[in-house]
Formats: C-alpha cells, structure tokens, sequence
C-alpha cells in the first residue's frame, strides 16, 4: 500500500484564533507552530506547507513561568563592532509583544524555505482586536 502524498493545489487552509491572555508562552507557541506545519491534519505531508492560518490576539498578556521576566535574554545583532543588543523578557513583554510572540512560534518551525513560507501565516497582535473577522477564524483553546 502506497502511502499518501499531498500536492500544494490540494491544500485546504482553515483559519483560527489564538486568545494568548494568562497563557503560558511555549504552550501557545508550540500549538501554533503544531497548526502551521499541518501535522494535526491526516494529510500531513512533511515537505508541503499544508499548514492553516493562525491568528495570536493579547500577545501583551502572555504568561511565563518561574524567573523568566529577569533572566531569559533576547539577543540581536547589527553585524557592527559593538552592535550586540540584549533585552530581557520583561522588556519585550512590555515593549515589543509581538516580535516575543513570533520569535517563540518561528524557533519552532523548520529553520529553511519552507518554515519561512509556514511563517507567512502567522499573525500576531497585542491587543485583543484583529483584521481578520472575514475569515471567520475558529477559536483554538489552549490547554
């Protein structure tokens, strides 16, 4: 018995919402990333984007756990002498809420092309309102 491969034409994409409020953020991330890939579905097809669309509302409310606002680091560089920038948990809780959000979900995602197409279907807003209500998302619960 063969065993069943999906095309990219045949894709069915859904859409659903995400409510991040008192969540814990690696439990929010991996359920969205579970859903981007696809792998809920039985066509799952590892080198196919066959993932949905998952919209993440009230990433300003994300919970985490432990000692986590003081220690856990966010590192960027400019690729300048001196351009190293770090920021805690808290800063980015605070200030950017949403690049915390997508830096959790993209880590992961598969880290080629592919996750960077799985990506493009993420959004993420801070604040309980989004653009999206003529998709008609269905609510995902965290658990």
């Amino acid at each position: 018995m063969k065993s069943y491969m999906q095309k990219k034409e045949t894709v069915d994409r859904k859409w659903y919402v995400i409510d991040a409020e008192g969540k814990s953020l690696g439990r929010v991330a991996s359920l969205a990333a579970t859903y981007l890939r696809g792998k809920h579905k039985p066509t799952y097809t590892p080198h196919i984007d066959c993932g949905d669309y998952i919209i993440i509302v009230n990433a300003s409310k994300v919970n985490l756990t432990g000692n986590k606002l003081e220690n856990k680091m966010y590192y960027n560089h400019s690729m300048y002498t001196g351009g190293l920038r770090e920021r805690n948990a808290k800063t980015m809780r605070e200030e950017y809420p949403v690049e915390m959000l997508q830096r959790a979900v993209t880590g992961m995602l598969p880290h080629n092309r592919l996750g960077r197409q799985m990506a493009k279907k993420l959004f993420v807003y801070a604040e309980s309102e989004h653009k999206h209500e003529a998709q008609k998302p269905e609510v995902l619960e965290v658990k």
